[in-house]
């Protein structure tokens, strides 16, 4: 049974919660990349990889659901601005083939 931050009683409990919340987010990245990967296969230029209102939507509402977490919004940005710019990347090279 998971517990909270708070139920862990030693540093084994709580190595163990992080463990099993990291092979979640890479289950998450993965299932995300998937989308990723299906979204240049519905683009036609490398041009259309980068659509900045979007960037700029997607950032806007992660910063948002970190505040009501009561996470530093500025550390997911970072970690999206990345996760998007990694995908633009990819985007950009299928494209250009």
């Amino acid at each position: 049974m998971n517990k909270t931050p708070a139920d862990c009683e030693n540093m084994e409990q709580v190595r163990y919660e992080i463990d099993r919340l990291d092979d979640a987010l890479v289950d998450l990245l993965v299932e995300r990349w998937g989308y990723v990967d299906r979204a240049w296969q519905l683009k036609s230029r490398p041009e259309e990889a980068t659509v900045p209102w979007r960037i700029q939507q997607v950032v806007d509402r992660v910063r948002g659901r970190a505040e009501d977490g009561g996470l530093p919004p500025g550390l997911v940005e970072a970690l999206w601005r990345q996760l998007i710019g990694w995908g633009i990347q990819y985007e950009e090279e299928k494209l250009g083939q």
